[in-house]
C-alpha cells in the first residue's frame, strides 16, 4: 500500500505530522478524523532511491528502543489495541530503518502472531530479555507495566554503560596522544638534534645516546613496528573470539588492580537489576538465569550464573553457588539469601542494583582521580625525559665554554 505524509491540527490547535500506510488519501483523512486531528495537507511520500541499500540506512539506536517502549506503554495504558499502537508509532517514527521494522512487526502481529514472536525476529534490537518480558506481559495482561519496566531498565543500563565508557575515554585518549607525540619526536625531532650534535663532535651523554639509538631504531623499523601492532591487534581479536580466549581474557579483566574492581561492580549491578526486573515481571527463575547468563558480557560471570542455574535445578538456593564462584562479593550473596528466605528476592535484587549503581559512580570518580596524576607523571617522564636527554649535550657544551 502507498505511504502518505500528513500534517494537521489536534483539538488543542497544535500542529502534528506523521505518515500512514493506507489505501487512499480518503482513508488517511478518515483515520485522522477518528484520532481527532484536522488534516491540513496530505501527500504521497516520495520514493527513497537508497532504501534497498542497507549500509546507507540509519542504525536503530538504544535510545530509539527506549522511546518506543515508553510510548508503547503509554498507549497500551490508555486502552489502545496493540496493532493501532504500532501503527501510530510507525507513523511518527523518523528513523527509516526502525520504520521499516515497525511495519514488518505490525504485519506479523496482524497475521496472528504475538508481539513477542514478532519482536523475536529482530534479535539485534530486541534481545532475549526484551522478548521474554514482553511474552510474560502479554500472558499476564500487564504489557503496559512490562514496557515501562523495560524502558526504565534500559535507561539505567545505558547510564551504567556510559559511566564505564566515560572512565575509559580519558586514559585511552591520553595514551594515544602521548604515543603519537613520542613517535613524532623520535622520527622528526631527534634526527635534527642528532645532526647538530655531529657537528659539535665529542662524546654524547648516555641518556642522549639512548634516545638517539631509539630514534634510529624507530626510523629504520617503523614499517615493521606498524605491521607488528596490526598483527597483534588482529591476533588478539581472533583469540578473544574463541571460547578459550574469552574465558582467559575476561578473567584477566576482572583481576586487574583498579579496572577489575570497577568491572566487577558493573557486573553485579547488571546481574541483580536484570534478574530483579525479570522476576518481578513474572519470568520463571531458571529462564531468567539462562537469559542473564547469555547477556552477561563476561565469561566468568556467565559461568557463575550457569552454576547458579545448575544448583537451583538440584534444589539449592541461589546464594550458595554465587558465593562459591568467587566472582560475587559475600555481602551480595548474603542479601540474596535474605531475599530468598523472606520471599522478596526480586525486591532485594533491585535494592542491590541501586546500591551498586552508586558504588559504580564512586568507583568511576576514584578511578578518574587516580588516573589524572598517573597520566601527568607518565607524560612528564616520557616527553620531559626525551627533551632533557636532547638538551644535555647543549648544557655540556655551554658549561665547557
Amino acid at each position: 500500500m502507498p505511504i502518505y505524509q500528513w500534517r494537521g491540527k489536534n483539538r488543542k490547535g497544535k500542529i502534528q505530522k506523521g505518515e500512514m500506510e493506507l489505501s487512499s488519501e480518503e482513508a488517511v483523512k478518515s483515520r485522522l478524523n477518528a484520532q481527532k486531528i484536522t488534516p491540513i495537507k496530505i501527500k504521497l511520500k516520495p520514493k527513497d532511491i537508497f532504501e534497498n541499500i542497507s549500509f546507507l540506512q540509519p542504525n536503530v539506536k538504544e535510545g530509539d528502543i527506549i522511546l518506543f517502549a515508553r510510548q508503547f506503554s503509554t498507549m497500551i495504558d490508555a486502552g489502545l489495541p496493540i496493532i493501532q499502537c504500532i501503527d501510530i508509532l510507525y507513523g511518527q517514527q523518523e528513523n527509516k530503518t526502525f520504520k521499516v521494522m515497525l511495519k514488518r512487526i505490525k504485519e506479523t502481529v496482524e497475521s496472528g502472531s504475538t508481539l513477542a514472536e514478532a519482536l523475536k525476529k529482530y534479535p539485534n534490537h530486541f534481545d532475549d530479555l526484551f522478548v521474554n518480558m514482553i511474552a510474560a506481559g502479554e500472558a499476564g495482561g500487564i504489557l503496559d507495566v512490562i514496557l515501562q519496566r523495560l524502558a526504565a531498565y534500559m535507561e539505567k543500563a545505558a547510564k551504567l554503560k556510559g559511566k564505564v565508557k566515560g572512565a575509559m575515554v580519558y586514559p585511552v585518549v591520553t595514551l594515544i596522544i602521548a604515543f603519537l607525540v613520542l613517535v613524532v619526536i623520535l622520527v622528526f625531532v631527534i634526527p635534527v638534534f642528532k645532526d647538530m650534535f655531529a657537528d659539535f663532535g665529542g662524546e654524547l651523554p648516555v641518556p642522549t645516546q639512548i634516545v638517539v639509538a631509539a630514534s634510529e631504531f624507530v626510523q629504520s623499523k617503523i614499517i615493521y613496528l606498524i605491521v607488528a601492532i596490526i598483527l597483534f591487534v588482529f591476533a588478539y581479536r581472533r583469540f578473544y573470539k574463541t571460547e578459550r580466549g574469552r574465558i582467559v581474557m575476561d578473567d584477566v579483566f576482572l583481576r586487574l588492580p583498579v579496572f577489575g574492581m570497577l568491572l566487577r561492580k558493573v557486573a553485579v549491578a547488571k546481574f541483580t537489576r536484570t534478574m530483579g526486573t525479570m522476576l518481578s515481571s513474572g519470568v520463571a527463575i531458571l529462564e531468567a538465569l539462562d537469559i542473564v547468563a547469555k547477556t552477561a558480557g563476561n565469561k566468568s560471570i556467565e559461568r557463575a550464573v550457569y552454576d547458579v542455574r545448575s544448583g537451583i535445578t538440584e534444589g539449592r538456593t541461589m546464594a550458595d553457588p554465587l558465593l562459591e564462584s568467587g566472582v560475587f562479593p559475600s555481602m551480595v550473596c548474603q542479601m540474596i539469601a535474605v531475599g530468598e528466605a523472606t520471599g522478596a528476592l526480586d525486591t532485594m535484587l533491585v535494592k542491590i542494583a541501586d546500591f551498586y549503581d552508586e558504588e559504580v559512580d564512586q568507583a568511576v570518580e576514584n578511578l578518574t582521580a587516580l588516573i589524572e596524576p598517573f597520566m601527568l607523571v607518565f607524560l612528564g617522564v616520557t616527553i620531559g625525559g626525551l627533551v632533557i636527554a636532547m638538551y644535555l649535550p647543549i648544557f655540556k657544551i655551554a658549561g665547557a665554554i
